[in-house]
């Protein structure tokens, strides 16, 4: 790990107030890094110290030896850190992932006798970049980590996937009305159709919030199924009664989570959550008049996590739908609305005016929202 430079009194200060995390036999060459910083591990690395106390992320991915080009998938997991903590950790050479099982009391204990002779092997947090890691994070809670992790707790950023059905026999296969292995596929849709359906294995999935995929309570009239279509906020009180119970501020703490899952720990699912999540959001007008303040810490997160996202992410993945401006519009106008909060009224207008200026979006045109809705109607449900 690099060094860094730093003011002698704040280091003294997190030297001995700051947390450690001891990660034993790491292979040299490993991509590891804490937070928003990463580095290739040398001989020596034994861990990182003077961490600021809270919730920090740490990532890594695994070095072929025969070929050190070759780098494995990013995998990662969330820590909440005490002040003066100290956590110890192993590298599983088996799996090739950091074992999160505990160490023994008696080993945590001997290994913080032992600090002072261990600090030459151990690198300190990047403290220059906290600030930034805070903007991120700072609605990610201990209970929000601990509800939305993996039960493994670790993070991969390709999820192992295992069949729903192992057919591993033939008689499995005639039993679910398929055609032999040996079999020869006549179309390309035939091929995809024998493809087995597959599903994470237990325990690997990040537990985020399911969000709804029908946006109106069940009787809805026609013109209330439109309505609701087009405003989302009854699907959105929906998850926010269900999932955050009196406290909607913490929906913020599960969007500010699938985004650093996604841009640290390369998690595409998290991206995709990230999107359903603030496409409720954007589009629930009347939910923005009731949730003001929830909504002026949006912005906030919004500001710093599109300040961080590379330039080139919005060419290869949102303009490909245009996903992001189009959200974006439809938030912006129900934000100009008269009836909301003054302070809402005027965060919104600077942040549009912000996005315009930097990535040149225009929020101006309009928006294809305001083109005729067209709503599926559930089954038995006239028009008249």
């Amino acid at each position: 790990m690099a060094t860094m430079q730093m003011e002698p009194e704040l280091a003294k200060h997190l030297f001995f107030e700051g947390a450690t995390v001891v990660i034993l036999n790491m292979p040299k060459g490993t991509e590891f890094g804490i937070d928003y910083n990463s580095w290739e591990v040398g001989p020596k690395f034994r861990g990182v110290k003077m961490i600021p106390p809270g919730i920090h992320f740490l990532h890594y991915s695994s070095v072929d030896k025969a070929n050190p080009r070759e780098v494995g998938p990013r995998m990662g997991f969330f820590l909440s850190l005490q002040q003066r903590g100290l956590m110890v950790l192993r590298w599983n050479a088996v799996l090739e992932e950091v074992d999160l099982s505990p160490a023994p009391e008696a080993e945590v204990e001997a290994m913080r006798a032992n600090l002072q002779e261990l600090d030459q092997f151990l690198g300190p947090y990047p403290y220059a970049t906290l600030k930034k890691w805070i903007s991120l994070t700072n609605f990610i809670t201990e209970a929000t980590m601990e509800r939305l992790q993996p039960e493994s707790r670790q993070i991969c950023a390709f999820s192992e996937m295992l069949p729903v059905l192992s057919m591993r026999h033939t008689k499995d296969r005639v039993e679910q009305n398929l055609p032999r292995c040996g079999t020869e596929c006549k179309s390309y849709q035939e091929g995809l159709a024998r493809l087995p359906e597959m599903k994470p294995k237990a325990g690997t999935e990040i537990r985020f919030s399911e969000l709804p995929t029908q946006m109106f309570p069940a009787g809805a009239s026609p013109a209330e199924i439109t309505r609701h279509s087009m405003d989302l906020s009854y699907a959105l009180e929906t998850v926010l009664s269900k999932q955050f119970p009196g406290s909607p501020q913490d929906v913020l703490g599960e969007l500010q989570f699938a985004f650093v899952c996604f841009l640290l720990g390369n998690v595409y699912e998290a991206f995709e959550h990230w999107k359903g999540l603030l496409n409720l959001l954007c589009r629930s007008e009347e939910a923005m008049g009731k949730h003001h303040a929830l909504y002026v810490n949006l912005i906030s997160i919004l500001y710093h996590q599109l300040s961080e996202i590379p330039a080139d992410f919005f060419v290869d993945i949102v303009s490909q739908d245009n996903f992001l401006t189009s959200t974006l519009q439809v938030f912006f106008s129900s934000a100009r609305s008269v009836a909301m909060d003054a302070t809402l009224r005027r965060k919104a207008e600077k942040f549009q005016a912000h996005l315009t200026k930097k990535f040149r979006w225009d929020f101006e045109a309009e928006p294809e929202d305001c083109a005729p809705v067209v709503v599926e109607l559930p089954e038995g449900v006239e028009t008249g």
